[in-house]
């Protein structure tokens, strides 16, 4: 048994005061009365509902001259997954302990499965595999000459199928698309992916297998199409409409809102082309008052950054955090407990991480200060150890 003396705990929902912390193996097991003054504080580890990792790992400083469309291309599928591994492990060791890829394949799944035996040291991983549709967001991601393409469905039954092969290989979720994006090649937000049929084999085939539906969607129309659905979370949800903010709190629906990559591509702050630049600076413009809106009626925000390593790196999962601190009004305190507890829940790990108790996973930080209190704190720079899977991964345990 390892164990903590005297620290302030923030438990993923509220201030538990100075504790004691005990840990064996991969599971807590007490938090008790403090020994001492607390000089230190412990946060469960953040969760990201949604990151790609199959992106350059080597920083935006350091690209080559390598976009995020010619990279894929370009790199064997060997090296890519060396680089979604390095990318994993950047992320375990700046806080986030636990991630959902939503754009998986049988690659992510096997790393996260090499993780979960300890061959590799590395955070919770889950994968999410995409149905999308032949010209939709993520087809048009790959340029129209290139024929090696990500598989595509374009009917009810190849629906169906493709969910299939994405349980077959171990996946836990699948990715949809109701609207248009922002970086694909040529694409609308309006233009409507999938038809309803489609659509409603995708999430039947997935929930008769166990599997969470994540949805991607920038407009009204297509948040409704979720709605209708039963679709069990929203990505991006840029187009919200107050009505559907009520109907998405009432039936306490997940929305990850990808602030910073929409702010950066608007910006032009990494290279993008004027397409998708002024794509993103439109719905920004409209975006903020929009979620604040939504977060005032109770909408059910949850950590998801989109993070790749070229736009976001891993490990800005924390300037998510500060920015959805100015664009949603959350105190520090909900940022994390939309980082932590609840985003645990909105990936189908609310009984097992998120959360700083008896028998949850051995997944939390030690940090300086109080960063449920102050907005400033939300740094990985006041790390003082990153302990995943009960193993201290970054830092080092305070004597």
């Amino acid at each position: 048994m390892t164990s903590l003396d005297s620290v302030a705990v923030f438990d993923g929902v509220s201030d538990l005061g100075a504790r004691s912390l005990s840990w064996t193996g991969d599971s807590i097991t007490a938090v008790g009365e403090p020994t001492g003054e607390a000089q230190y504080s412990v946060i469960p580890g953040l969760v990201d509902t949604h990151v790609h990792l199959l992106g350059y790992a080597g920083g935006r400083s350091n690209v080559r001259g390598f976009d995020t469309f010619t990279w894929p291309l370009v790199t064997i599928r060997e090296e890519q997954t060396l680089h979604a591994t390095a990318n994993a492990q950047k992320a375990m060791r700046l806080g986030v302990t636990t991630l959902r890829d939503l754009g998986a394949d049988e690659t992510q799944a096997a790393i996260g499965r090499v993780f979960d035996a300890g061959i590799l040291p590395g955070p919770r991983l889950l994968a999410s595999g995409p149905v999308g549709m032949t010209a939709g967001h993520l087809d048009l991601f790959t340029p129209r000459a290139v024929t090696d393409r990500p598989p595509t469905a374009d009917s009810p039954d190849a629906c169906r199928a493709l969910v299939r092969r994405w349980a077959r290989a171990g996946l836990t979720g699948i990715k949809t698309y109701t609207s248009g994006g922002v970086l694909s090649m040529g694409d609308k937000v309006a233009w409507r992916n999938h038809t309803r049929a489609e659509i409603a084999a995708t999430v039947d085939e997935a929930h008769a297998l166990g599997m969470l539906v994540a949805c991607h969607t920038h407009s009204a129309e297509g948040i409704q199409i979720a709605l209708d659905e039963g679709m069990d979370s929203i990505e991006h949800g840029t187009g919200m409409t107050l009505d559907q903010a009520a109907v998405l709190a009432r039936r306490g629906i997940p929305v990850a809102p990808t602030l910073l990559i929409n702010d950066m591509i608007a910006r032009a702050e990494v290279p993008v082309s004027d397409e998708a630049q002024s794509i993103a600076a439109a719905l920004v413009s409209a975006r903020d008052e929009l979620l604040r809106g939504a977060a005032q009626a109770g909408v059910r925000f949850v950590l998801g950054t989109d993070a790749n390593g070229y736009f976001l790196e891993f490990g800005d999962q924390w300037r998510e955090l500060v920015r959805m601190v100015e664009v949603l009004g959350h105190s520090p305190a909900q940022a994390l407990r939309a980082a932590t507890s609840d985003a645990a829940s909105a990936v189908g790990l609310g009984t097992s991480v998120g959360t700083i108790a008896p028998g949850f996973g051995a997944d939390f930080l030690v940090m300086k200060g109080r960063p449920w209190q102050d907005v400033s704190l939300l740094d990985p720079d006041n790390i003082v150890a990153v302990v995943c899977r009960g193993q201290v991964v970054a830092g080092a345990l305070p004597a």
